[in-house]
């Protein structure tokens, strides 16, 4: 009895490994800087493409592959004249997919490094994050053809 007990607890938890590996990457927030757009992929589907706008000159926008670190419905930028941030999800350290009020500017270069999308937008973003948790949730950024292979080559 002790046997089958324990083969069962053993398979549950294999299931319960393997579940978790394939939602690992449940989510993802895919950057095009060249393009400035952001496509948002959910369990390999295209679901939304968006324009936003990244780094202007000057500034940079970090390219890589990300799991999200910390959200807010709100944030306001201390580095940057207390600007408000809404619907931020925070990636790397100071940079951000958040909302923002500029939208005239979508589609261009104009942020000091954050991903900057429509207000409504970043809501939506960042309800499917918390929706899958940012542990099944990837962003990556590609500024061109070497960070795409890169991007690829790490295990999502």
């Amino acid at each position: 009895m002790k046997t089958v007990l324990l083969g069962m607890l053993a398979a549950t938890a294999f299931g319960l490994m393997q579940a978790g590996a394939a939602q690992a990457t449940s989510l993802v927030a895919r950057v095009d800087v060249p393009t400035q757009t952001m496509q948002v992929i959910q369990y390999g589907k295209v679901i939304h493409t968006w324009p936003v706008s990244t780094a202007r000159p000057g500034y940079i926008t970090p390219a890589g592959n990300w799991r999200p670190k910390r959200m807010h419905k709100m944030w306001y930028s201390r580095k940057y004249d207390m600007s408000p941030m809404p619907y931020s999800v925070f990636y790397d350290g100071g940079y951000a997919i958040h909302g923002t009020s500029a939208v005239s500017r979508l589609g261009t270069p104009a942020s000091h490094g954050c991903v900057r999308l429509e207000t409504e937008n970043a809501k939506t973003f960042y309800e499917l994050v918390r929706e899958v948790g940012p542990g099944n949730t990837r962003v990556i950024v590609i500024r061109d053809a070497a960070t795409v292979a890169d991007a690829s080559a790490k295990r999502l």
